[in-house]
């Protein structure tokens, strides 16, 4: 959610943290600090800001600042209104201790009366300014120095916090803190005079400056100083972290030449699917390899049903997984969304498998559903795209998605590929289950090598497409989104990306639920983008397909404006199917034929596309929505 960045070393460190902060401006956020000291300096320097890092720079560029260590901070606000006061960093009574915070503090309120009652003055509305009070009342209470007393105040704190602190009176180090969100360590350039260390909330933030990382567990405190980086947990034991090297590209974080990350996302999408793919299964034989993976086949074998769990469009893509693991391996497979799942008792036991779904892999719902999975005994399984993330180290077996950065608030490669991997995860457990033959499986296979192709395809000629449409209705107060079966969540996923990002009441709904009670909101004003889409080789999606045309016909008797989402003809049918629909509705994009449980990876892409032009011409911020972060890290 916040974006947090730190820097110890020779470098000019405003630089430093503020070319961070802004390659994390891809989390959201409504405000601005950064605080740097000097050894020698008897004080931290701070400058915070309301609004956009531009606001910070030119309030540095009035004020300038200089240090040699230091922490950032862009918050989006929880407890209090994004103004300047509120702002990050936070500072005790001293003013020599300076916090920044990415999380939720749940028990500040008792925190700050108790520390109000020992005479410590606060100046803001936020949980975060509780922590560095806390930290000099630690310090007051003996503690042995900022380390010692970073380490108590933590342990006084509930709910999820990742932390950075510097102190006046320990020059040259930065103390951090998590539990819950998340936070990385990086290892620059290392010389004669010491080396260079930085903190981050995600790798994007400093992977410009080292491809080497300390990913924190919970409950871990990191010392950084110009001699090197010191692990322990809250305890003050020492702890042992590898250092992970991180192969992105630090050019796929930026914009290529497209106008926005969601369009260049939108494009990556080819590649994300393919290197998802890649590497886990054979086109000759058709088996699916999932090095990463404990839970054995025997235990695959015994599995009496998957429960899944995930947030926003994580959620969509786990709704699709959940017909392709039933369909293919004849799993029973429920689907929560995380943030309701720990709330109704779930029944979980040995013989239930879990399933977490998310982007980040610090999503805290996610991580508290996978807490609740694991302590009723059941193993799970995380697909998610980033190494090294929480989810992931907790759970007995990984999908890693392999999208690469995802920028754009609203995630467009990352379902795809979500959409991919658990595909490949529904083909794998039903080899394992016995469910499926060989032949079908090389079929199957096959036409998943196939999907990043007619993703390009669909690219080149639903762009343009997309453009007129948004022209046609970017004015629209309304749109309904339709579909069925498994494409139900895609309808979902549509409507959620126009909401997301051009601030349009959208709403995804069964196509066959239309007649009890939406068909009173259609008339001559309103859009219903219909999934059309077929599988010539599948009988039942035959039968859907029927089905929504008639509910098609629902809309157009009712003068609702209808687009269709449709498949191109293929070898086994004329073009009579696509000339129907052309009659029936106002506008066509027409897609690649595929399996049934693959169309949805398909149908998507012109989604996000008439999304993304819808917003641009309504003139709104397309890669940072109003009110919404990347990473959802509290509850």
């Amino acid at each position: 959610m916040c974006g947090i960045v730190g820097y110890v070393g020779s470098q000019p460190v405003v630089s430093v943290i503020l070319e961070g902060l802004r390659r994390l401006e891809y989390r959201g956020y409504d405000s601005a600090g950064i605080a740097v000291g000097s050894p020698g300096t008897p004080a931290l320097s701070l400058r915070r800001a309301s609004g956009k890092l531009r606001q910070l720079e030119e309030h540095i560029r009035e004020q300038p600042i200089t240090g040699t260590y230091g922490i950032g901070h862009t918050r989006w606000a929880t407890h209090g209104r994004p103004t300047e006061e509120n702002a990050h960093p936070h500072r005790d009574c001293s003013g020599k201790i300076v916090v920044v915070h990415n999380g939720i503090v749940e028990n500040y309120l008792r925190l700050k009366s108790e520390l109000q009652g020992l005479g410590h003055k606060f100046l803001t509305e936020t949980d975060t300014e509780v922590i560095a009070h806390q930290i000099e009342q630690e310090l007051k209470n003996g503690a042995s120095g900022l380390v010692d007393a970073v380490r108590r105040a933590a342990k006084r704190l509930t709910g999820a916090f990742a932390i950075s602190v510097i102190s006046a009176d320990l020059p040259d180090t930065i103390v951090v803190a998590r539990m819950g969100p998340p936070a990385v360590i990086g290892i620059g350039n290392q010389n004669g005079d010491g080396g260079e260390y930085f903190v981050a909330s995600d790798v994007p933030g400093i992977l410009h400056h080292t491809r080497d990382f300390y990913f924190l567990a919970d409950g871990d405190i990191a010392v950084l100083t110009r001699a090197g980086v010191e692990l322990s947990d809250f305890e003050g034991n020492p702890v042992k972290r590898q250092i992970t090297r991180v192969v992105w590209d630090p050019i796929q974080a930026e914009k290529g030449g497209y106008k926005h990350f969601m369009l260049k996302e939108i494009f990556e999408q080819p590649r994300a699917v393919r290197d998802t793919t890649l590497g886990r299964v054979s086109l000759e034989t058709g088996q699916v390899f999932l090095d990463q993976m404990q839970i054995s086949p025997e235990e695959f074998r015994a599995a009496t049903r998957m429960n899944i769990a995930a947030c926003g469009t994580s959620w969509h893509a786990a709704t699709v997984g959940k017909f392709m693991i039933e369909r293919l391996a004849r799993l029973p497979v429920e689907v929560d969304y995380a943030s309701e799942y720990r709330y109704r008792d779930p029944i979980v036991n040995d013989t239930a498998i879990g399933l977490l779904i998310t982007q980040s892999g610090e999503t805290a719902d996610t991580l508290a559903a996978q807490r609740e999975m694991l302590s009723k005994g059941s193993k799970t399984i995380a697909i998610c795209n980033v190494v090294g993330a929480a989810v992931a180290r907790e759970a007995q077996g990984v999908i890693y998605t392999h999208a690469g950065p995802e920028i754009g608030v609203a995630s467009t490669k990352a379902f795809t590929a979500q959409l991919t991997a658990l595909f490949v995860l529904a083909l794998h457990l039903a080899q394992v289950r016995g469910t499926i033959t060989d032949e079908e499986s090389r079929r199957l296979v096959g036409e998943l090598a196939l999907l990043p192709g007619k993703i390009e395809a669909i690219l080149r000629t639903a762009s343009p497409l997309c453009q007129i449409l948004a022209k046609n209705y970017s004015n629209a107060r309304d749109f309904l989104f339709l579909g069925r079966g498994v494409h139900y969540p895609i309808a979902l996923e549509g409507a959620l990306k126009l909401k997301e990002i051009s601030y349009i009441h959208a709403e995804g709904y069964p196509a066959g639920e239309m007649k009890h009670g939406p068909n009173a909101l259609i008339d001559e004003t309103l859009p219903v983008v219909a999934l059309a889409t077929r599988d010539t080789n599948d009988p039942g999606s035959m039968v859907r397909y029927e089905k929504t045309l008639s509910n098609i016909q629902e809309v157009t008797a009712r003068s609702g404006k209808v687009i269709a989402i449709t498949t191109e003809a293929d070898d086994q049918e004329t073009d009579e199917a696509v000339s129907e629909l052309v009659q029936l509705v106002d506008h066509v994009i027409t897609i690649p034929p595929a399996p049934e449980l693959l169309l949805p990876v398909l149908e998507v892409v012109p989604l996000q596309l008439l999304a993304y032009h819808i917003a641009v011409r309504r003139g709104c911020d397309v890669d940072q929505p109003r009110n919404l972060a990347k990473s959802v890290t509290v509850e």
